[in-house]
């Protein structure tokens, strides 16, 4: 046996090493990845709403203990402090209750958002491993993860190109809308003059009231004026 055939006898064996692994890891690997979709689904179906029950009846627990214990012993005490102290008093309760229920309102939708958002990791991570152990056993190619991966990079430039544009039209469209505003401003309506008349306006004025004139002394000088016009 010669050397080349001691390598390729290794090779081979090596092959069928990984081969027989990825078969025994694959079922494995499927049951993982149903389990770690179901157990996400699961989580983000059970723990919302146990989370969101949990924070309203820890808002119900507080008043009630505040209206059993804390606020007869605060009305109590109210008639034997000065006013000052009542005051302050009553101004750190609402303090500490607006606090609370600002916590209360920043923590919730975080924490549901947070749940949400773990939902589609795992069942990336589930596919990913999936198509790692897909490519283990022989069934993609390395062209076709090459394949796949130019064709992420394509659509993530093509996002990326879209929202560029989008934000330049934004931007472009309040540029306009800005100078239009401060042009408007800046010419309003009122401040516009009016066209001074021309001189052909005037000249025309003047021949109708020298017509007028005319007409007059015509008037004034009635009919007798008419046969000596005759005679000349």
């Amino acid at each position: 046996m010669t050397r080349k055939d001691s390598v390729r006898l290794a090779a081979e064996s090596a092959r069928e090493t990984v081969r027989h692994a990825s078969e025994v890891v694959a079922p494995y690997a499927e049951t993982a990845k149903d389990a770690a979709v179901h157990y996400a689904h699961e989580a983000n179906e059970r723990l919302a709403p146990k989370v969101s029950y949990a924070a309203n009846e820890a808002a119900r627990q507080a008043r009630t203990t505040y209206d059993s214990h804390v606020h007869p012993r605060l009305r109590q005490a109210r008639t034997h402090v000065p006013t000052n102290v009542d005051r302050a008093a009553t101004r750190a309760v609402k303090q500490t209750r607006r606090a609370a229920r600002q916590a209360a309102d920043y923590t919730q939708p975080r924490f549901e958002s947070a749940l949400a958002a773990a939902t589609p990791v795992a069942e990336e991570a589930a596919s990913r491993s999936t198509a790692a152990f897909a490519a283990l056993r022989g069934q993609v190619s390395a062209k076709e993860v090459q394949r796949l991966v130019r064709r992420h990079e394509r659509r993530a430039r093509a996002g990326r190109l879209f929202k560029g544009v989008a934000i330049a039209g934004v931007l472009a469209g309040g540029a306009y809308l800005a100078w239009k505003w401060w042009d408007q401003q800046s010419n309003p309506d009122w401040l516009v003059e009016p066209p001074a008349a021309t001189e052909l306006s005037s000249r025309d004025s003047a021949a109708a009231s020298f017509d007028d004139e005319l007409a007059e002394k015509e008037r004034e000088a009635g009919p007798g004026s008419a046969p000596e016009d005759k005679r000349l």
